[in-house]
């Protein structure tokens, strides 16, 4: 079994906190007793690139329970969780290629090693392992069934490939069921990001100017909960129907120049490049301090803050601070990158349990119905989806209501009116 791991010495330590994790995760609980009987994977070879954490390893974990030889590979460096990738490693005996702090070389090096292992599936998280295998392994294409997606980014990516011409492959976009955008991104997004930016910084929120740029589910997540805590939340938006929302829903909406100069904290939510300008960064105040929660650091220009500041410093374990001129210091958050991740444990193990059932139902879906999908992204089937949810509700022991016969036909019908 190949591997490229920090220390696989961490391995204790990292089933602990995968076995923690898996006290909240009933739907994978009960997808894993399914898969074990049935194996719905017994041959079929799954690379996921993926945060490493320990939701993550449970997934890989429910897997491998159906019969299927996985390979993991870190969708970002600052999210690996170096104990989890060497449990994986002792204990599952899961072929990982995940460092902390991996350089932009090893990362790639390990996405390589995944696409090596000739995957029928990908499993990817920011649709990198599946460019890659599109660009540079375009010869094992038509022996793959197809890919799932799970972030919004991600989708945004595939999209652009599928206009193009050039996605060659069904994939299965998790990310927009019901499941996963509703509850994922809105309070996984919300509560983590929140929290990684309180872990690094121990600001105090009541009272802050935030901004929140970008309101899609996650950008309504983290105003909700920014609100929530105190603070006076601004959210910027370019869609008019994502704006006219935050406003109906209590927000202030303003262009990023104008809130920009009285923000205490911006925080980027759009799954798009330069939120925060070069333009923008020279009208912040002293002490502002930016955070990303898009999937890739393009959000805030990075480049840009490097060049225009007189000097850095760290000013906490995830803050650099940069020194402007006019001796204006703008605080960064985890270098740009996924603050939720990053700087905390990205989103609570219940939400990610949907989110991952999400990808486990499609990875089997494929399975099943990869020989007539046509090439392009596709929906989860709404019957997985209200299947997740049913699985949730009874592992969190809720009950709800369900059609009486003559409810279905009165709803499959159109004689009856007024």
């Amino acid at each position: 079994m190949k591997y490229d791991i920090k220390n696989i010495k961490l391995a204790e330590e990292g089933r602990r906190k995968i076995n923690w994790a898996a006290r909240e995760m009933g739907v994978l609980a009960t997808l894993e007793t399914r898969f074990k009987k049935q194996k719905p994977f017994l041959g079929v070879r799954i690379s996921a690139c993926l945060h490493v954490s320990t939701e993550t390893g449970r997934l890989m974990q429910v897997l491998k329970a159906g019969g299927a030889q996985v390979v993991l590979c870190a969708s970002n460096p600052l999210s690996t969780k170096d104990d989890v990738a060497a449990s994986l490693v002792a204990h599952d005996k899961i072929s990982v290629f995940a460092r902390h702090g991996a350089s932009r070389s090893q990362f790639y090096r390990h996405l390589t090693a995944a696409l090596d292992s000739k995957p029928h599936i990908t499993m990817d998280d920011g649709a990198d392992l599946l460019a890659l295998a599109h660009t540079k392994y375009r010869e094992r294409i038509p022996a793959m069934y197809g890919s799932t997606e799970e972030t919004t980014t991600g989708i945004i990516r595939l999209r652009a490939m599928e206009a193009d011409g050039a996605l060659k492959l069904p994939v299965i976009a998790v990310n927009d069921a019901q499941t996963k955008h509703l509850f994922d991104n809105r309070y996984g997004t919300g509560q983590s990001t929140l929290d990684g930016i309180i872990r690094a910084t121990n600001v105090l929120l009541a009272g802050k100017t935030v901004v929140v740029a970008g309101y899609g589910w996650c950008g309504k997540g983290v105003a909700m909960r920014a609100r929530g805590m105190g603070s006076h939340v601004a959210v910027t938006e370019i869609d008019p129907v994502r704006a006219l929302e935050a406003v109906m829903d209590g927000f202030t909406v303003v262009p990023m120049k104008t809130v920009a100069p009285r923000a205490d904290i911006i925080i980027t939510v759009t799954g798009n490049c330069e939120v925060i300008s070069a333009a923008i960064i020279k009208r912040l105040k002293d002490g502002c301090i930016i955070a990303n929660s898009g999937h890739f650091d393009v959000e805030i220009d990075v480049a840009s803050l490097k060049k225009m500041a007189k000097k850095s410093f760290a000013g906490r374990e995830h803050v650099e601070s940069y020194v402007l001129p006019g001796a204006r210091t703008i605080n960064l958050l985890t270098e740009g990158r996924l603050v939720n991740l990053a700087a905390a444990e990205g989103h609570p193990s219940s939400v990610m349990d949907t989110s991952f059932a999400g990808q486990a139902l499609a990875a089997e879906y494929l399975v099943k119905n990869y020989k007539t999908l046509a090439q392009g992204v596709h929906g989860l089937p709404d019957v997985l989806d209200q299947t997740i949810a049913s699985l949730k509700l009874s592992s969190l022991r809720v009950k709800h209501d369900i059609l009486t016969g003559r409810q279905k036909n009165y709803l499959n019908s159109w004689g009856e009116g007024t």
